[in-house]
């Protein structure tokens, strides 16, 4: 099995450019110690960001090294010493140090372990020869002792598992064979993930984006990792993911906090978490409140439904809006929602409802008040019972009744030609022989048009003044004198409202005054 060799620059997990890759020297056999005459094969990878024509191989250090050009990637070597590769237009890679020895016993471990890994080392006898046991220790401390497997596996390593390793052998003649020391270090598979986001200070009602940041180094570029994003006491803010980025659709003030984020390997071996970043979500305080009406400019006929609209020019989050009226304490009514505008019904107004208003708004920085709106209830066209008689009982009624039974009773005398003048003024006939002096018609009765409608609608109404004057001997005496100049005179209103042709029982409503 071939691992790899180096540690180089990690590997991002959230973009990085290819020209930051290094090449990666992988070593076969797996080890980094080995016995002299023994033949090692290296390969320089990470060839897919660069061409792989030929390779260009150092060894020894920088101020001492020799040059090997390779026509492909890789390179079979005996010597001990320090080896680097270079692609043509990359940098060159990490080190990997080879050590060929000399010793009767060597201890063989790989060069990288990263944790979680299963950490292998192996006790090795020059020319396979037969051990009888094998001991290891770890920084001076006996291990393990076994005399039926002579590798030692450590699973699941961990920076723990640091420290200084060494095998002891025994041979068949309780021959002691003692191997080199190694120093192992178990290397961070990735570092802690970095939480960043696209605006730690951000207005209400914008997004966030969220980014898990970590690296994986380029030996175990391939594992695939999960993320996780949380709020405070360990809100989960989105189920496990491989997308290292969340995005915050609209934030608002009570999603401020302290956020961070987790990755973890696919196997949950390995997890690890950032350090919190603190968010501040931004509200704008309220501003431009204005008070509006339906229908507009504050006129609402009496009966119709008025709808008072209060709105403002700026202001996020939940705003609480109340509607007022200047002669009263209370509220009209309070609403608290996320908008910038809010209304208020009042089903059917009257006179009563007349008057300044005003709204407020308050998203928690303090209510802003608008400017006084003045409302004016106007009487429902049609409606004018006041024009004609306002303070009318039901008394009315029957003094129209007895005007209509006169004017009918005189009009049938006029129709018959007793006693009436062919001129506007009319006189009652004179009394027969026995007969009383006081006629039925005993007044003198004109009558005047007030309001006539040409073009008369139903339910319209048209409007008589009925005269009436009571005649003495003086009246009879001196016919000739105008009628509107006597002194007792009653004057009854009659309103009749109109209907269409086709309906020829007109209604009539009267309201009566005497003056």
């Amino acid at each position: 099995m071939l691992l790899w060799a180096s540690l180089l620059a990690f590997a991002p997990v959230c973009g990085q450019s290819a020209a930051a890759h290094k090449p990666v020297i992988s070593v076969h056999p797996p080890w980094t110690t080995f016995f002299k005459g023994e033949r090692v094969t290296l390969t320089c990878n990470g060839f897919q960001f660069y061409a792989t024509e030929k390779t260009t191989w150092y060894h020894g250090h920088y101020w001492v090294e020799k040059l090997t050009l390779t026509a492909g990637n890789t390179l079979e070597v005996r010597e001990s010493g320090l080896y680097r590769c270079q692609a043509r237009g990359s940098p060159r890679s990490n080190p990997v140090r080879l050590l060929f020895s000399s010793d009767s016993l060597i201890l063989q471990a790989p060069y990288s372990v990263f944790e979680g890994d299963t950490l292998v080392l192996r006790c090795h006898r020059r020319r396979k020869e037969k051990l009888t046991a094998v001991k290891y220790t770890w920084n001076g401390n006996i291990l393990s002792i076994s005399n039926k497997s002579w590798d030692l596996l450590i699973p699941q390593a961990s920076s723990n598992n640091n420290g200084n390793y060494r095998c002891i052998g025994y041979g068949d003649e309780n021959d002691v064979f003692r191997s080199n020391f190694k120093i192992i270090k178990i290397q961070e598979l990735f570092p802690h993930p970095e939480l960043k986001a696209t605006d730690s200070q951000p207005t209400e009602g914008n997004s966030v984006n969220l980014s898990c940041e970590t690296q994986l180094p380029p030996e175990r570029s391939d594992i695939p990792l999960h993320f996780n994003f949380f709020r405070d006491g360990e809100v989960i803010l989105s189920d496990w993911s491989t997308s290292p980025e969340l995005q915050l659709p609209t934030v608002w003030r009570e999603n401020s906090g302290s956020y961070w984020c987790g990755a973890e390997t696919v196997m949950g071996n390995i997890h690890k978490h950032s350090l919190s970043l603190q968010i501040h979500v931004q509200r704008i305080p309220v501003s431009g409140v204005l008070l509006e009406t339906q229908p507009s400019g504050g006129q609402v006929v009496e009966g119709e439904m008025l709808v008072l609209v209060c709105s403002v020019a700026e202001g996020t989050g939940d705003t609480t809006f109340s509607w007022h009226r200047e002669d009263m304490q209370e509220s009209l009514g309070r609403k608290t929602q996320r908008s910038l505008r809010a209304e208020l019904e009042l089903p059917a107004v009257r006179q009563s409802h007349a008057g300044g208003y005003y709204c407020t708004a308050d998203n928690s920085y303090g209510p802003v008040q608008s400017v006084v709106l003045n409302v004016t209830v106007r009487e429902t066209p049609g409606n004018r019972d006041g024009l004609v008689a306002a303070g009318a009982t039901g008394g009315l009624l029957s003094a129209l009744l007895l005007a209509v039974a006169l004017l009918f009773h005189c009009w049938r005398q006029r129709k018959s030609g007793v006693g009436f003048l062919g001129d506007e003024t009319r006189l009652p006939p004179a009394p027969g022989p026995g007969e009383s002096s006081h006629s039925i018609c005993p007044a003198q009765v004109e009558l005047q048009s007030l309001y006539v409608d040409v073009h008369p609608k139903k339910g319209d109404l048209v409007y008589s003044e009925i005269q009436t004057t009571q005649l003495g001997e003086e009246g009879e005496a001196n016919t000739s004198r105008t009628l509107l100049e006597d002194k007792d005179v009653s004057v009854v209103y009659s309103e009749v409202k109109t209907q269409h042709p086709d309906n020829s029982a007109g209604k009539i409503s009267s309201k009566d005054e005497e003056s």
